[in-house]
């Protein structure tokens, strides 16, 4: 076997950061052998995990998730030995990021953690920030390789306490691009062109590089990646549960996870995070993207009251005689008294009948005892006639009046 140079440097996971720091290594003079879940067609490209740590004595570890950087230590462990540093460079829980240094310690090998800030354009320029912990031997050693990718290298302390500083920056990161995307719907919404709060950002204290690179994009509703919804997402919620497990209120982070899970849910997981602002400029108004996120169908208006039956049923009640006046109804001052309880709250109980009624059912039972229920019949008809003109006629009264009683 041939004998290995500190030149070899194995990189594990080929998305936006980590085939731009290949690319970087290979600019510097680093032999670079990678492996990607999703084979590539570029050079080096090995077979699995374990053939990196054959061939490398430094081996840097991009991929994106707690199972993924765990799954990938487990396939170097059989193949690592004390000559290798695994760098891990993902952004996970920091007790995800422990464990996985045990399987690597266990092998008698080192392991510094390293998330770093910066996106797309950052790692091309060789200019991220890396946030690192671990043995301080075993980091001394791994600088010539970090410096590649690098403008800084800022040593935090023990494994787990630089992944809580790069969460603790995406937070405010990811709060102040939310903040970006209100501000943006505000000043759209008084009729102000966007531009000028670009402009007015330039001379404010609270301006920072990431809002001079996200500002412009988003008026522009240019969401190429450079760090992804789904990405922030996840960093942010592994802050939330690290803040719960502490009894932490952290209100603006939650609010912005609820923002970045809303794009998820709408299909956006792969575009830029500053896809937050797809909230405020959609293309569909509120009220029709809500239809739209809903799913649910159009409801139909309700059709105009058509009170023309009853106007006829009135004027053939009238060609049959007339009908008796309704008198006005005097309407009774406000009351200053307590407040009166709902009617759906009474029973309605019906009145005692009075002298007159009574007296009129006792002639009406004699008639039919007398042998006249023809009489009784058509009395009986009149009041359900006159109760009937009655009642319509309070009903068109109080509709706008349409027959002149």
């Amino acid at each position: 076997m041939s004998r290995r140079t500190r030149k070899n440097v194995g990189v594990i996971g080929l998305g936006i950061i980590g085939s731009r720091v290949t690319a970087n290594l290979r600019k510097k003079g680093f032999h670079v052998f990678v492996w990607n879940r999703t084979p590539r067609p570029v050079p080096n490209f090995v077979g699995a995990p374990g053939e990196i740590a054959e061939m490398c004595d430094f081996v840097q570890i991009f991929v994106s998730d707690d199972e993924a950087l765990l799954e990938v230590c487990k396939q170097l462990a059989p193949t690592l030995a004390p000559r290798h540093v695994v760098i891990a460079h993902s952004t996970v829980a920091p007790q995800t990021m422990r464990e996985a240094a045990d399987i690597v310690e266990r092998r008698g090998a080192r392991f510094i953690e390293a998330p770093f800030t910066g996106s797309k354009k950052a790692a091309e320029n060789g200019e991220l920030i890396f946030y690192v912990g671990g043995d301080e031997v075993a980091i001394e050693e791994a600088r010539p390789v970090l410096d590649a990718s690098a403008k800084n290298i800022m040593t935090i302390g023990e494994i787990g306490q630089a992944t809580a500083i790069k969460l603790a920056t995406n937070m405010i990161t990811a709060a102040s691009v939310q903040a970006a995307a209100e501000a943006l719907a505000l000043v759209h919404t008084v009729g102000l062109p966007l531009e000028k709060l670009v402009e007015a950002m330039e001379g404010n204290a609270s301006h920072s590089k990431t809002l001079a690179m996200k500002l412009p994009k988003m008026i522009a509703t240019n969401f190429e990646p450079h760090f992804s919804v789904k990405h922030m997402l996840k960093d942010i919620q592994i802050a939330s549960r690290i803040a719960l497990s502490y009894h932490l209120d952290l209100v603006l982070t939650a609010a912005t996870r609820d923002r970045l899970l809303e794009q998820m849910q709408h299909g956006f997981a792969d575009e830029d995070y500053s896809a937050l602002a797809r909230k405020y400029f959609a293309v569909l108004s509120p009220i029709e993207t809500e239809k739209a996120a809903s799913g649910l169908p159009e409801q139909p208006a309700a059709p105009p009251l058509n009170l023309q039956p009853l106007i006829e049923l009135l004027q053939s009640a009238q060609a049959h005689g007339p009908a008796p006046a309704i008198p006005e109804i005097a309407q009774e001052p406000e009351s200053t008294g307590p407040p009166i309880a709902p009617i759906a709250e009474f029973t309605p109980i019906a009145p005692p009948p009075s002298e007159d009624r009574q007296h009129k059912s006792e002639k009406t039972n004699a008639a039919v005892e007398r042998g006249t229920p023809a009489q009784s019949s058509r009395e009986s008809t009149a009041e359900e006639t006159e109760a009937r003109r009655s009642f319509l006629g309070r009903l068109l009264r109080k509709e706008g009046g349409f027959l002149d009683y």
